[in-house]
């Protein structure tokens, strides 16, 4: 009986699993970055932000840009990866594999410095949570995100409290003398919710709560806890949820870089046989 032949897969030969990881993975990434980048780009066109730069009180704090900013970086990774694994061009692969080690780097430099520098980070959120206040009419993406930051994720009004809507021009107490109905009030994200809210959310529901002769128990009405406050509180009971997303991130990216990396030495490899 004759010898049954064994073949074994040519070291030099391109693994299909591993290219195909790369590519579907990384066109998830490519069209999410596509619809954040877009969204931004709608949310700046809306505002007339491309035609009056000078709304921009703060530009770094801006949500619309930071979606662009998302956006383009998450839309070019999962350009590379994508179109470098499909194409199996080793120039988009290393163009890849150098963006994640950045961001990795980045997101590991970014994790230090805010152990490190934690008070001036605390007061440089302080600030710039006070210029979102300050301009909360005047900018709809920071008064929606002011308005979610209260009412929906950290059930907190004002920075250290209440008292700090007082530098807003329509809630400040002396605008009632310009006819401001909003005058010694808070936003209604600053209220309790209540049931019957799901519904139909009561904007009126902050009106007057901080003037003296106020005769409902505020505490009963509104959030008492700054959002500074609150955050640091929401920060201590999910330390560990936060820290093990990252470390899950940090490995992703680590998996990715080596992936990157084995893809482009199979590439080499298969181009050195045939030459």
């Amino acid at each position: 009986m004759p010898g049954i032949r064994k073949y074994r897969r040519d070291t030099s030969e391109v693994s299909c699993c591993l290219k195909y990881v790369i590519f579907g993975v990384n066109v998830l990434f490519w069209f999410v970055g596509l619809i954040v980048l877009a969204v931004g780009i709608w949310a700046w066109m809306e505002k007339d932000t491309f035609n009056n730069l000078s709304r921009l009180t703060n530009i770094a704090l801006d949500p619309a840009f930071i979606l662009i900013c998302v956006g383009t970086i998450t839309f070019i990774i999962g350009f590379t990866g994508c179109v470098g694994a499909l194409r199996e061009n080793t120039c988009l692969l290393a163009c890849y594999a150098v963006f994640l080690a950045l961001l990795l780097l980045a997101e590991m430099t970014t994790g230090i410095l805010f152990f490190v520098f934690k008070d001036w980070i605390k007061q440089q959120a302080t600030s710039g949570f006070q210029s979102f206040i300050t301009h909360y009419r005047e900018d709809p993406d920071q008064q929606n995100l002011i308005d979610w930051i209260q009412g929906e994720w950290l059930q907190c009004c004002g920075v250290e409290g209440p008292r700090d809507w007082d530098r807003n021009a329509y809630f400040n107490c002396s605008s009632g003398a310009v006819g401001s109905r909003e005058a010694c009030g808070v936003p209604f994200s600053c209220c309790r919710s209540k049931p019957q809210d799901i519904i139909i959310k009561n904007k009126q529901c902050g009106y007057d709560v901080r003037k003296p002769t106020y005769s409902f128990d505020i505490a009963k009405i509104i959030y008492d806890k700054g959002c500074l406050e609150a955050a640091e509180e929401w920060f201590d009971r999910n330390l560990l949820i936060v820290a093990t997303s990252a470390v899950c991130t940090a490995f992703a990216q680590i998996l990715g870089i080596c992936f990157a990396q084995n893809l482009r030495a199979d590439i080499f490899a298969q181009k050195s046989k045939w030459h």
